[in-house]
């Protein structure tokens, strides 16, 4: 068996990376603000129903084909305002009670918690004036 000595070879020799590099983690320090487009995606949602945030079924579609129902679907074409909307749509409905998973997902997308508790005040802040007013949904 003949042995070949590769470590005088810079480009063989260099060491590889062993494990991926982390996932990027979502800004901590930022003072929770949100963009004007943003804030316009948060105040769309409130007429969005939980409906819209999932897909439709063949059945649906097939209908939709059939009848000529078409329905234009509401998520967004940007991901990360998609996010944005999708957790807006939840909140406006279930206000504190929104899963885990679509926090983790709204994070993934690239806000911050600070972005997420003020949003969500946001919205608090509106259910509750919609029902002092009277003209809650």
């Amino acid at each position: 068996m003949a042995y070949l000595d590769f470590s005088s070879d810079p480009i063989l020799a260099a060491p590889f990376p062993v494990a991926a590099p982390p996932l990027p983690t979502p800004p901590q320090d930022d003072d929770g603000r949100l963009t004007g487009l943003e804030w316009s995606v948060v105040a769309l949602a409130r007429g969005d129903r939980l409906s819209t945030l999932s897909r439709p079924g063949r059945m649906s579609i097939a209908l939709g084909k059939v009848f000529g129902t078409r329905r234009h679907p509401a998520h967004l074409a940007d991901a990360r305002l998609e996010a944005l909307r999708r957790m807006a749509v939840l909140t406006w409905h279930m206000s504190f009670a929104v899963p885990a998973s679509e926090v983790r997902a709204f994070l993934a997308a690239g806000f911050s918690v600070g972005q997420y508790e003020t949003m969500t005040e946001s919205i608090a802040s509106a259910r509750i004036q919609m029902g002092a007013s009277g003209s809650a949904r």
